[in-house]
């Protein structure tokens, strides 16, 4: 062991990308279903902090791993987390989070009062229990010690799985009440127009009748595909090809159109053809698709985007983005120019600017530093986890400013991010291991209870005054759960109960704001408890 511990100590660089690579194996382990994930690097980190103090890698470098997970977060949902929170709805979820995490802070003042837990202890307990790791960063530099990490490291296992369980058993008793509407791919479907009322129409007025999800994407008339401009105006007998998110929406429009005739425009190549091509090329990032201008190719039709695992309806207000297929319908002779264009390049889709990358973590950085002050009870500040989060939303959500692209392809954001959370654990872990079993054989029963005391009203109140008070759908239900429970994993698990996209969008709005709450409330919570 000695050897080890000497062998460790002087090789600080390999020791922590061993704790990376062992956490990930552990992680990987599945008991039932249950694993621990990215959050086993934090447990394997304190083993090796245990055997070898003296390897852990300096503060800085966990501070670096969190920035860029933190970042990342905000570049993905910057765009959703601004529509949702402009929305009637959006608040409400938001109103139930915030809810849910002030009742998460008062189980732990009670714990402080009642148990003579340290503030430390007690924000760190916080944090393990609704699994955030930002918000462990944020109580690590209010306490000015590691001493939080300790208590987050009890409570994460039973903040890991007690939403879940919690989940389980609201879908086992709502699913039968609530029912979710699944949330089907993008189709496509071919309608004859038959219907007085749509002939003789220009087909820009003819789309604005269209249900909401419905796009018409390519019109054949006379035996000749053709791209759908807004002039066209519509015979009987002629062909839409309609891109819909949904059966009904389809339908819907189909009862305005005239009749489905499958076959017509798909199965005619001779005048447009249906290429699909990668976004690879910068400066058609940020561009939405009403503003595409291919150099001499005066008609063409974007049918299909697909982001990721999601297929996209080509509505002219979407924003493309690195790493977006784009399925368009375009004569063969125009192939190389519409490549040219978007780039087309698997390698352009893991590319991004580290300029804009470096810039906006700095302002996010330069955000977190700033003090805010609070009367009565002093300065607070969003810290490196919260100042990125907030600069990451902003940056998302505009995209790009003239011809700096803040966005990142989705792979290469999810890599990033990822990788800075595993290297955040890491040094939290190996530097609180040498007062890990101390805290545990002190106060490890208390810790454990306290930390599912916290994590199980919490979620508990989100679900109960979601379900009977706001009236959230099931789906929306799950999403709100997700956010105040902050684990990705859990929303895998959510996803698995409902097919409904609600879940998703829910969680991007819930999440980083969420995420906020944390940093900025057990901050305030710390601040009381001094002047207690």
């Amino acid at each position: 062991m000695d050897i080890l511990k000497t062998f460790l100590e002087q090789q600080p660089l390999l020791s922590m990308l061993l704790v990376i690579g062992l956490g990930y194996a552990l992680g990987g382990v599945s008991i039932r279903g249950f694993a621990l994930g990215a959050g086993a690097v934090l447990f394997v980190g304190l083993a090796a902090g245990m055997i070898s103090p003296k390897a852990a890698p300096p503060a800085l470098i966990g501070s670096l791993g969190l920035v860029l997970f933190v970042y990342g977060i905000g570049i993905q949902y910057g765009k959703q987390f601004f529509s949702g929170v402009a929305s009637a709805f959006g608040l409400k979820a938001i109103g139930l989070v915030l809810l849910s995490h002030l009742i998460g802070i008062g189980v732990c003042y009670i714990a402080y009062a009642a148990f003579s837990v340290s503030p430390a202890a007690v924000a760190g307990l916080f944090c393990g229990a609704l699994t955030s790791t930002p918000a462990l960063q944020a109580a690590i530099s209010a306490a000015g010690n590691n001493d939080p990490a300790l208590g987050y490291s009890v409570a994460y296992p039973f903040g890991f799985i007690a939403p879940i369980l919690c989940m389980y058993f609201a879908n086992v008793w709502l699913k039968q009440k609530v029912m979710t509407p699944a949330g089907p791919a993008l189709e496509l479907r071919e309608v004859a127009v038959r219907n007085p009322r749509i002939i003789g129409r220009p087909l820009a007025e003819v789309a604005a009748e269209l249900p909401s999800g419905v796009r018409v994407v390519i019109v054949r008339q006379g035996n000749q595909n053709r791209v759908p401009a807004p002039d066209i105006v519509l015979a009987q007998n002629d062909v839409v090809a309609l891109a819909g998110e949904s059966e009904e929406a389809l339908e819907s429009a189909r009862l305005l159109i005239g009749k489905f005739a499958a076959g017509g425009i798909t199965g005619d190549r001779g005048d447009l053809d249906y290429f699909r091509l990668f976004v690879s090329r910068p400066a058609v990032v940020g561009v939405s698709l009403a503003d595409l201008q291919i150099p001499e190719v005066a008609e063409f039709s974007v049918m299909h985007v697909r982001r990721g695992d999601a297929d996209l309806l080509p509505r002219s207000e979407l924003v493309l983005e690195f790493g977006d297929r784009v399925g368009v319908m375009v004569r063969r002779t125009h192939h190389d120019a519409v490549r040219r264009y978007f780039g087309d390049s698997i390698k352009g889709t893991t590319e991004f600017s580290y300029m804009a990358l470096g810039v906006g973590m700095a302002l996010g950085v330069l955000l977190g530093i700033l003090p805010i002050p609070i009367p009565g009870l002093g300065t607070l500040s969003l810290g490196v986890a919260g100042g990125p989060l907030v600069v990451g939303l902003i940056l998302g959500r505009l995209g790009r400013t003239g011809d700096w692209v803040w966005t990142m392809p989705l792979s290469a954001n999810i890599i990033l991010r990822n990788f800075g959370l595993t290297v955040f654990l890491a040094q939290v872990g190996m530097t609180s291991g040498p007062k890990f079993v101390e805290t545990v054989q002190q106060t490890g029963l208390l810790f454990l209870g306290l930390g599912a005391a916290i994590v199980l009203i919490a979620v508990i109140v989100n679900l109960l005054v979601g379900h009977f008070l706001f009236r959230l759908g099931f789906d929306e239900l799950l999403g709100a759960t997700c956010g105040v429970a902050a684990n990705p994993a859990q929303m895998v698990f959510a996803s698995k109960l409902t097919e409904s996209d609600r879940t998703d969008i829910v969680y991007s709005m819930t999440f980083p704001t969420g995420t906020i709450m944390k940093i900025l409330l057990l901050q305030v919570m710390l601040a009381m408890m001094r002047q207690s």
